[in-house]
């Protein structure tokens, strides 16, 4: 339940999917009061959070507002509810998606204000904002003071990775190092059983995108593992920006295993408390991607008029 609270803090559009849930739990029927005290101790949040998910829901046609009255449920039916619960995230994970795709082809520039989005998707501010804390989320994007909203750098073009690498290059090695680096048993654990899974895949079958998966798990976990607050915060912001916006690129199947097994070799150094040696091992393994990047072919291409690889 803590953790449900903090989610709707952070979310409106989650704490909308929660009222949708308490409506459901209390068995409501269309026309019922949602009263916003009662909304609110149950969400366990404000009445300020609370309006704002119930004008979203309006706007969703979920409820309604009468004057001097409050709002009130506009269906019934349980499937109904659970439909209109699923086209809500649906709606605002779209948008979320044709922002960064239009990010990605340079359709949108790197600060933006609510209002203009709302303009050019057509799209109600909400929406807009619900979708922008998605991309958030992802470190993709960033509230700045008053309105407007600045988005980060896309990982879209070799410069762009290749930049990525020389900052890890520089951090990776030093959260290692940094004192305090715990590793978590469990979690090492986890991430050895899946990459040694990975490895037995038949040749030329390990997806670039499956890859791109468990790597960024790795490095998120190196992150988690540091003592120092800022490096292992930088360092997840910036996996998750990896994540969310590094193309697939065709990476021949030998560097992928070769990528893995040195994950295993980092894992087996950190594992044993040998620090300097897991910080060594993750410089070359930096060293390696950085020089082994299939970019040659694309040199001296603009990154928006390249092909896909057959």
């Amino acid at each position: 339940m803590a953790d449900t609270r903090r989610n709707a803090r952070q979310n409106h559009l989650a704490l909308a999917q929660q009222i949708i849930n308490i409506a459901l739990e209390r068995a409501m029927k269309a026309g019922d009061h949602l009263p916003e005290k009662l909304f609110s101790d149950d969400c366990g949040v404000s009445r300020t959070p609370i309006r704002s998910a119930f004008r979203l829901l309006e706007e969703n046609n979920i409820l309604y507002r009468r004057e001097e009255e409050g709002y009130f449920l506009a269906i019934s039916e349980s499937d109904e509810l659970l439909q209109a619960a699923q086209a809500l995230e649906g709606m605002e994970q779209t948008l979320a998606d044709r922002i960064l795709s239009d990010r990605a082809e340079r359709r949108i520039g790197d600060v933006q204000s609510v209002s203009a989005l709302a303009r050019k998707y057509n799209a109600s501010r909400h929406s807009v904002l619900f979708a922008l804390k998605i991309l958030s989320q992802d470190g993709v994007a960033t509230q700045l003071p008053g309105r407007s909203w600045a988005f980060q750098p896309m990982l879209d073009s070799p410069k762009a990775m290749d930049e990525s690498l020389a900052f890890r290059l520089i951090l990776e090695p030093q959260a290692i190092l940094a004192p305090g680096f715990a590793v978590d048993s469990k979690k090492a654990g986890i991430l050895r059983g899946r990459m040694e899974d990975f490895l037995t895949i038949r040749e030329g079958r390990i997806t670039t995108a499956g890859f791109m998966r468990i790597d960024t798990e790795f490095h998120c976990f190196i992150a988690e593992c540091s003592a120092n607050r800022f490096a292992r915060g930088t360092l997840l912001a910036h996996h998750r920006l990896r994540r969310a916006t590094q193309k697939d690129t065709s990476v021949p199947d030998f560097r992928l295993r070769q990528s893995l097994e040195e994950h295993l070799g980092i894992l087996d150094s950190l594992e044993q408390n040998q620090f300097d040696i897991a910080a060594d091992q993750m410089v070359l393994h930096l060293r390696r991607s950085r020089t082994r990047r299939p970019e040659a072919a694309n040199r001296g291409i603009p990154p928006l008029i390249r092909r896909p690889r057959a």
